[in-house]
């Protein structure tokens, strides 16, 4: 005699099977339909914290790939970073990272505009070196949509620079906001949501956390 429970078990596993089956058929399709091949325009955005961090890990993913990469932070913190730390034995060692640290630090902590709009040109100019390199397959630029919200850079140059680099060059930007004509080009906007935050409970930023 055949159990009850047998026979629901069958019709659940029946049930999912054809569930999955038709959810494949759904991603084979898109996936088949995506045949071009280019880089893409990343941007990382919102109020939340973990947008450097992202850019950081997809470069993880682009140096396991034997890819060549460069990172371009147009803000300093007071602190050295933990991910700085981490790559730039790489950076001073292999041809395959390249890690600029441009700007002074916040604009709260310079207190000097004159000098941070210097080092925000400055820090394009390095910028615009790589978006005219085919041979680095990722550039980061952390931080660098402050850039345009305060200011120190015209957002059109950027733009034009990022639309005419070569084909296959993927670009990432972080920042809490994104100027508008960023996000018109742009091939994949993540926004990254703030709901609680420890520094706003009284705890005191750590290393490997926040930096």
């Amino acid at each position: 005699m055949t159990d009850s429970n047998d026979n629901k078990i069958d019709n659940e596993q029946d049930k999912h099977k054809a569930k999955m089956k038709a959810r494949k058929a759904v991603m084979d399709k898109k996936i088949a339909a995506s045949t071009e091949e280019r880089g893409v325009l990343i941007l990382m955005k919102g109020n939340g914290k973990g947008k450097s961090s992202s850019a950081f890990g997809t470069m993880v993913r682009s140096l396991g790939h034997g890819q060549k990469c460069a990172v371009i932070q147009f803000i300093k913190g007071r602190l050295e970073t933990g991910e700085f730390k981490f790559f730039k034995d790489m950076a001073n060692t292999s041809e395959q990272l390249n890690w600029h640290v441009m700007g002074h630090g916040f604009t709260w902590e310079t207190q000097d505009k004159e000098q941070d709009i210097k080092a925000a040109q400055q820090a394009w100019v390095v910028a615009q070196e790589y978006l005219n390199n085919a041979d680095y397959d990722l550039l980061v630029f952390d931080e660098m949509s402050y850039m345009f919200k305060y200011g120190y850079l015209e957002v059109a140059p950027v733009v034009e620079a990022l639309k005419n680099r070569p084909k296959n060059q993927n670009v990432i930007i972080t920042g809490r906001t994104m100027a508008h004509d960023l996000q018109e080009i742009a091939d994949t906007i993540s926004i990254v949501q703030d709901e609680k935050h420890a520094f706003r409970l009284g705890v005191k930023a750590q290393k490997g956390i926040e930096y």
